[in-house]
């Protein structure tokens, strides 16, 4: 797959992510085959995406435009809000409903994360962090910026930063090197003081087994649990593309939560193996806020880029 099938598939199987896991989220771990079988707590349609993706176009259609703007973005987030979303994280409800304009957002987050400070390390923030990459692509120092700003509109937690500051790296390493440990490039651009940290949790999310990564709705823990998902599942060495759609499962299979430890999974795996990866019926079946299809989402992504397949 070229580079450019590489960046649209960053979009593209997050929202496949998403959507496969939405229709399993917080019920028991399935057993039998995993699909696009809608429902969950939405219910959603079968193949429509949840918040983790919805969030994601807020932050790729106003990177389109040129910019990783906070304060564009946190429109398009409120804008999203008062569509009155069927599923949404609770730190994210929590500051979206606490403010009037998106340039408070980022206060009343500082604010809940002090009232609150366990509470502000959830997985909102990286689940939709996959268009930061395409933003900066190979500018290490402006993903990790435009990642820390971006998490801290509604997660105030360094580690919720830290978390995405990793997970876009990554991605960035997966669309221009084909490469899906990108995520160990990204600790040196951590505070010094967390990198040990982080680098236990990476160790410990390839040791596995990817099941003891649920519940993981902390951030550190979804990470683990996207991580785990892709590593531990084997390349197939006559289809290695396949590994899209068989670490996708994975990730459903974990448990918890569901749809955005997959769509966090998406994110990468859709960057290093590229749109022409997913299969064909889940890239039909994709829909969702604000009215788009799959189609849509590989648009947006070479919009951000710049850049038009050839």
């Amino acid at each position: 797959m070229s580079q450019d099938d590489r960046i649209a598939g960053t979009l593209l199987a997050t929202a496949v992510g998403d959507a496969l896991g939405a229709g399993y989220e917080f019920s028991s771990s399935p057993i039998g085959e995993v699909d696009m079988i809608g429902g969950g707590l939405g219910p959603f349609a079968p193949g429509e995406w949840t918040d983790d993706t919805s969030m994601a176009i807020g932050i790729a259609e106003v990177a389109a435009g040129g910019s990783l703007d906070p304060d564009a973005i946190g429109e398009r987030f409120l804008a999203w809000y008062r569509s009155s979303p069927p599923d949404m994280g609770n730190a994210t409800r929590a500051v979206l409903g606490s403010v009037g304009t998106a340039g408070q957002l980022a206060g009343a987050a500082a604010a809940m994360y002090a009232r609150q400070p366990r509470g502000a390390a959830g997985n909102g923030a990286l689940m939709r962090t996959a268009p930061v990459a395409l933003a900066h692509l190979g500018d290490d120092d402006a993903i990790a910026a435009g990642a820390r700003v971006l998490a801290e509109l509604t997660h105030a937690d360094p580690l919720a930063g830290d978390s995405c500051v990793l997970w876009s790296i990554a991605i960035d390493r997966a669309i221009r090197q084909s490469r899906l440990d990108g995520v160990w490039d990204a600790l040196a651009l951590l505070p010094p003081e967390r990198r040990e940290r982080w680098e236990r949790a990476l160790d410990e999310a390839g040791s596995g087994p990817a099941s003891r990564f649920a519940p993981n709705g902390f951030t550190v823990t979804a990470l683990q649990a996207a991580h785990a998902a892709i590593q531990l599942t084997p390349v197939p060495a006559t289809r290695p593309e396949a590994h899209l759609a068989d670490a996708l499962v994975a990730a459903v299979r974990i448990g918890d939560d569901t749809d955005t430890v997959a769509a966090i999974a998406g994110g990468l795996l859709g960057a290093r193996w590229g749109a022409s990866a997913v299969p064909a019926r889940w890239r039909r079946m994709l829909h969702g806020w604000p009215g788009y299809d799959g189609e849509d989402l590989v648009r947006l992504a070479y919009e951000i880029v710049g850049d038009r397949p050839g």
